[in-house]
């Protein structure tokens, strides 16, 4: 279960004051609860990438190198996508896993990107994320797919109401996953299902019985239906009676996106939030469900990411991890069954460049910044009311020659520098640069995926639009370097 732009700080059982979220906190009460769980990019399409290569957007090519250290994802406009990784449901399928996507892709649109084409059998969702409604003329409305033909647009199919926020969507998403796994349960096939509504993705949107029921508005009331769609999913499990045969996890493609406001979420005591390599921009909420295998009412503090879910899939399916490439995720099975966690680095990535890394409860930053002062002077700010010299500039600073260090145990907000002349400092920093100098002899990088832009590729005509009669002329190839403001 992957969320978008949900953050840290949005559930009951990690703070969340409303406490709203009665199947995630019941979730986790049955379950293991992940404190140091983190996204691999601080963006929506790169950290999609990561989880279903098990590999970091450096190397599975899902970044920029246009500009340097900045994020990039995949408009309607984009001419790349995943192309020569092997994604996790391919070699689920190896063993005999049959595998749905149920809600938002966005690894690419053309048709050779499409999750069919990547190792799902079945698909009900968009490439891409609700934003709209476009003219049709200049910008075609995003196409929701059913497999691989569209069975409609947003806002002229499947109703998102600008104004009030209502939109039935997540319901159909919901339902889809809930009539999968009944399906899937009767045939002798194992099953995967990757579940990833954007319905927290500004704008937000939630169906008319839970308008107005939150304290946070519309964004609390599309997390109080991400919450029970949650809940009929782990239910529908247990009714079957497959629950101790089925492994759930539960998380969040990247921090909360503080730029939207009131329309987005809470990053807890983490510094700033999605876009950034700050502990709100990575650090996700994080729950492992597996009644009598992972115990009931446990923490993890294994430091963990997104492309760990990547390995222990395969382990526990006894699928080997392909041998010909580097994979960053470990088989977390040993730490979430048995308790047992190791120091292992984590890697904070913002396009190009290698912006941070932690190993154990020490964080080194070796670049800081937020966005360009031309953006923020627009009013768009990724660190609303957090502004800590050194550190949320909107001037790339460079660090490496003494990167910034913290202890994220007694200061998760990154607010105290270690002081370069302690033993503290130089003993943290000797370990994470032994890490980094690792790291750094096995980085091959991937081609990148997120360069070119071209307004042919857009949504104009996608396969099954002439069933519907909505296909439109596409214009002139014109590919250009896209710009990424961020």
């Amino acid at each position: 279960m992957l969320m978008d732009d949900m953050g840290w700080g949005d559930l009951g059982v990690f703070g969340e004051p409303s406490k709203e979220t009665p199947f995630l906190d019941k979730m986790a009460s049955q379950g293991t609860v992940l404190t140091d769980f983190y996204t691999a990019n601080p963006l929506c399409s790169p950290s999609r990438a990561a989880l279903l290569t098990g590999r970091l957007p450096i190397r599975n090519g899902f970044y920029t190198d246009n500009a340097h250290a900045r994020n990039a994802y995949t408009p309607q406009e984009i001419v790349g996508g995943i192309t020569s990784e092997i994604l996790l449901p391919e070699l689920l399928n190896k063993a005999g896993y049959y595998s749905k996507i149920v809600g938002k892709w966005h690894l690419g649109h053309q048709f050779k990107y499409l999750p069919l084409q990547h190792g799902f059998d079945e698909w009900f969702g968009s490439a891409n994320c609700h934003f709209g409604p476009y003219d049709g003329k200049s910008t075609p409305d995003i196409p929701v797919f059913r497999n691989n033909e569209m069975v409609g647009r947003y806002y002229q199919d499947f109703k998102i109401n600008k104004n009030t926020g209502e939109s039935n969507y997540t319901e159909l998403l919901i339902t889809e996953a809930v009539n999968f796994i009944k399906n899937a349960s009767s045939s002798p096939k194992p099953f995967f299902l990757y579940w990833t509504p954007d319905s927290s993705h500004a704008p937000c949107y939630a169906s008319k019985d839970f308008l107005g029921k939150s304290q946070r508005g519309l964004y609390g009331d599309a997390v109080m239906e991400l919450d029970y769609g949650v809940g009929q999913i782990l239910n529908t499990l247990k009714e079957l009676k497959i629950e101790k045969d089925t492994f759930v996890f539960f998380t969040s493609d990247n921090g909360a996106a503080l730029v939207s406001q009131v329309m987005a979420g809470s990053n807890g005591p983490f510094l700033c939030g999605k876009q950034t390599t700050f502990e709100g921009g990575m650090r996700e909420p994080a729950i492992a469900w597996w009644p009598g295998v992972i115990p009931a009412g446990q923490i993890s503090r294994q430091a963990s990411t997104v492309m760990d879910l990547f390995s222990t899939a395969l382990s526990l399916a006894s699928v080997n991890v392909p041998k010909d490439r580097v994979i960053d995720g470990m088989d977390l099975k040993s730490s979430l069954i048995q308790g047992k966690n190791i120091d292992r680095p984590v890697f904070y990535y913002r396009g190009n460049e290698l912006m941070a890394v932690r190993y154990g409860l020490y964080k080194a930053h070796f670049w800081c910044w937020t966005n360009s002062h031309d953006e923020f002077n627009q009013g768009i700010d990724f660190c609303p009311g957090m502004n800590l010299k050194g550190m949320t500039s909107h001037d790339q600073l460079n660090h490496t020659a003494q990167p910034l260090l913290f202890h994220l145990g007694r200061d998760p907000g990154e607010k105290y520098q270690l002081n370069p002349q302690s033993n503290e400092y130089k003993n943290a920093l000797h370990n994470i640069m032994t890490q980094v100098n690792l790291h750094h002899s096995t980085l091959i990088l991937g081609k990148p995926q997120l360069n070119m832009c071209d307004q042919s590729v857009m949504h104009w005509s996608p396969p099954g639009c002439e069933k519907l009669n909505d296909c439109i002329k596409p214009p002139p190839s014109k590919p250009y370097k896209c710009s990424w403001p961020h």
